[in-house]
């Protein structure tokens, strides 16, 4: 029941994903972490099983640091992408000695950045190592609703104002429709002035719960 969609924009890329960490039938807390900012000016959001989401999160944005500290440079958002689909496709076949070994990352992600030369950019990377440079993407059973939203209302060169009421439309359409909907959603942008958390749609205190 995980949602995390984007969208690119005129200048900027913005990014959604739920906040709620849930393991069957329960919510553990509403207020998770799942875009993590990779550098100054891109984006990871990330979904699936919770330690290959965190796990692989941290891989890739310690990897991405290590990069422009070795080299002085950060990696263009291109760069990051396949870097990123690299290692999903190398964990898909891993060999140890002569024995083919299954150890893939249950894990789909949504990369955006904004590049100096190339403006802002968003990828879709799904756990079988599948990538594609896209205007708009969506993971989860909320991506059957956010994504007819988007194909409905969205166009080439949106303004943010515009972006965010899309966004908006997608989180009442997932609200409204989905039979267990999370009820948090935090949005985050990257555009020339860097990436930034842009605002919170809330209809449960972000909240870690108490036990006995």
């Amino acid at each position: 029941m995980e949602c995390v969609f984007g969208l690119v924009g005129k200048g900027f890329a913005i990014v959604v994903a739920d906040t709620s960490a849930v393991h069957g039938i329960l919510v553990h807390k509403t207020n998770e972490e799942k875009i993590m900012k990779l550098d100054s000016h891109k984006l990871i959001a990330a979904s699936g099983e919770g330690g290959d989401r965190v796990q692989f999160s941290e891989y890739i944005h310690k990897n991405v640091a290590l990069y422009q500290f070795r080299n002085g440079i950060p990696l263009t958002t291109s760069a990051a992408a396949n870097f990123t689909r690299a290692e999903l496709a190398a964990a898909l076949r891993k060999l140890v000695g002569v024995v083919f070994v299954q150890n893939p990352y249950a894990v789909n992600i949504l990369l955006a950045g904004y590049d100096n030369h190339t403006g802002p950019s968003l990828y879709y990377i799904d756990y079988l190592a599948t990538l594609h440079k896209v205007d708009k993407a969506a993971f989860g059973y909320a991506s059957y609703l956010s994504l007819s939203m988007m194909d409905t209302h969205y166009h080439a060169g949106m303004s943010l104002q515009e972006a965010i009421d899309l966004v908006d439309k997608c989180i009442t359409e997932i609200r409204s429709r989905l039979v267990v909907a999370p009820p948090n959603f935090v949005m985050k942008i990257v555009d020339q002035h860097g990436a930034r958390e842009c605002a919170w749609r809330q209809s449960l205190p972000s909240a870690s719960p108490t036990f006995c």
